[in-house]
C-alpha cells in the first residue's frame, strides 16, 4: 500500500508574513508537519509542494522528503488546495499511490499518532475519505442570519438559538489537521469530501490552527 502525504506550503501569507517558516517552539512551523509525517507507520512518501525556494530547501534537508516547485498560479491568496494536490499527483503519476493524506503546516500539534489513528479508522470503516474535526466552539444552530426584510431569523429555526447547548445535537468543525482520501476517488472528482466521509475527532488543544500572531502566542 502506497500512501502519499502532501504538505502544501506557499511562501506568502497575509496574517503572519512568511508563516510557514516562522519559529514555533524552536523550529520552523513546517518542520512539525514534516516530522509527524516521517514518523507515521503508514506514510510511504512525504512531499512538500511550494512556490518558495527557501521552504523547498528547508524540506530538502530531510533526505526522505520529496519537493515539488508549485506553479505561481497555484500559490495565490485565493488559491484552493485541491488543484495543488492534483498538480502534485500529476507530477508523481508514475508512483500509483493508493491513499492521499493532506497535512497542512498550520497544524503543528497534530502528531504521527493522530495521523496513524485517523488512517486506521479509515481502513477499518467502509469509507472513502476522512476529515479531522473538533467540537464546534460556537454551536451553529444558535446562529442567526438576516432575512429579505432585514430581520434576524434563526439559521435553522427561531427556537434553537435559545436552547441550552446540551439539548442540541453535537456538531463539529474541520480543524484543518488531517484529510485522507483514496487517490482514485480524489482523481475522479478533485474533492476531499465524498459521500462516504467519516470524521476523526481531535481535542481543541491539538487542533490549534496557526493563522495570526495570537495563535502563535
Amino acid at each position: 500500500m502506497k500512501v502519499i502525504a502532501i504538505i502544501p506550503a506557499r511562501g506568502g501569507s497575509k496574517g503572519i508574513p512568511r508563516k510557514n517558516l516562522v519559529n514555533f517552539l524552536g523550529k520552523p512551523l513546517i518542520e512539525w508537519s514534516i516530522e509527524a509525517a516521517l514518523k507515521s507507520k503508514y506514510i510511504t512518501d512525504v512531499v512538500v509542494s511550494s512556490d518558495d525556494d527557501e521552504i523547498l530547501n528547508l524540506a530538502k534537508k530531510q533526505s526522505e522528503v520529496l519537493t515539488i516547485k508549485r506553479p505561481i498560479e497555484l500559490a495565490q491568496d485565493d488559491s484552493r488546495t485541491e488543484p495543488v494536490l492534483t498538480h502534485t499527483l500529476e507530477v508523481l503519476k508514475d508512483k500509483n499511490f493508493d491513499y492521499l493524506i493532506l497535512l497542512q503546516p498550520t497544524s503543528p500539534l497534530r502528531t504521527s499518532v493522530d495521523i496513524d489513528s485517523a488512517f486506521e479508522k479509515l481502513l477499518n470503516n467502509e469509507a472513502t475519505s476522512l476529515i479531522s474535526v473538533c467540537e464546534s466552539g460556537h454551536h451553529p444552530y444558535k446562529s442567526f442570519n438576516i432575512n429579505e426584510n432585514g430581520y434576524l431569523q434563526g439559521i435553522i429555526n427561531n427556537d434553537f438559538p435559545f436552547y441550552p447547548r446540551q439539548k442540541l445535537p453535537k456538531t463539529f468543525s474541520a480543524n484543518g489537521a488531517i484529510y485522507i482520501i483514496k487517490v482514485k476517488d480524489f482523481i475522479r472528482k478533485h474533492t476531499l469530501f465524498t459521500r462516504k466521509t467519516i470524521h476523526f475527532e481531535m481535542s481543541k488543544e491539538s487542533s490549534l490552527d496557526i493563522d495570526v500572531n495570537k495563535d502563535l502566542r
